[in-house]
């Protein structure tokens, strides 16, 4: 990586803060013990066959980037175990609970990450995911700060080259603006096909939605949701 990468890399801030309430005595012990053995190490080539990551047989690969509570990507681990995810989520207090997750259900299918999702992104290989999910992404509301918004056009491209050709980038959002940004952005990229087919489409949360705290949330505070699908081209 050049230099130029590097500090751009420590500009590249689309989380907040990375820790809160003091973790108990057996979440500590599963971030220093579990956790380094689902890390992926970064510090290493990537696998020519990113499934060897898994100690068990996968035949789809799915990453989703900022998982929050975990609710989804534990409900999609349980559900599918022939696929392997790997779960972004630089939050110290959400990553404890997944990882209490994990062991009690003994999902062999989960690799987690974090840090900073961009720099798990330029070390994947090219057109190795089925599938990216981005649910409930910070939305990041002053219009001074939506260049900290995790859609872009450097994400965007950094999504095409790692998803396999018909691979699909799936997107919720409670902010209409957040949804209109990503609309807008994938658009002007010009790899990504929104493949809704009638204005019902997208007010339907995908197949097998389990729900999220924040879209709990969001209902309770009087706003409702929009589930995007993109298919790269």
């Amino acid at each position: 990586m050049t230099s130029p990468e590097r500090r751009s890399r420590a500009t590249e801030a689309f989380f907040g803060r990375r820790k809160g309430k003091p973790l108990r005595e057996q979440q500590l012990e599963r971030m220093s013990s579990l956790l380094p053995a689902l890390r992926v190490d970064l510090s290493v080539p990537s696998p020519e066959r990113l499934g060897s990551l898994f100690p068990v047989p996968v035949d789809k690969l799915r990453l989703e980037i900022g998982f929050g509570g975990g609710e989804h990507l534990i409900h999609r681990a349980t559900e599918t175990s022939s696929t392997g995810f790997i779960g972004v989520e630089p939050f110290v207090n959400s990553m404890a609970k997944l990882l209490a997750e994990v062991e009690a259900r003994g999902l062999r299918n989960i690799r987690l990450y974090d840090d900073d999702a961009t720099a798990l992104l330029d070390w994947l290989p090219d057109a190795c995911l089925d599938e990216i999910d981005l649910l409930y992404p910070d939305p990041w509301p002053k219009k001074k700060h939506w260049k900290r918004r995790f859609v872009s056009q450097a994400n965007l491209a950094r999504f095409h080259r790692v998803l396999k050709p018909g691979g699909l980038f799936c997107f919720a959002s409670d902010i209409d603006n957040y949804v209109n940004w990503t609309l807008v952005h994938c658009r002007d990229h010009g790899g990504f096909e929104w493949i809704a087919r009638n204005a019902a489409d997208w007010k339907t949360p995908f197949a097998g939605w389990p729900g999220t705290r924040y879209e709990a949330k969001a209902r309770r505070e009087g706003r409702g949701s929009a589930y995007l699908t993109f298919r790269k081209v």
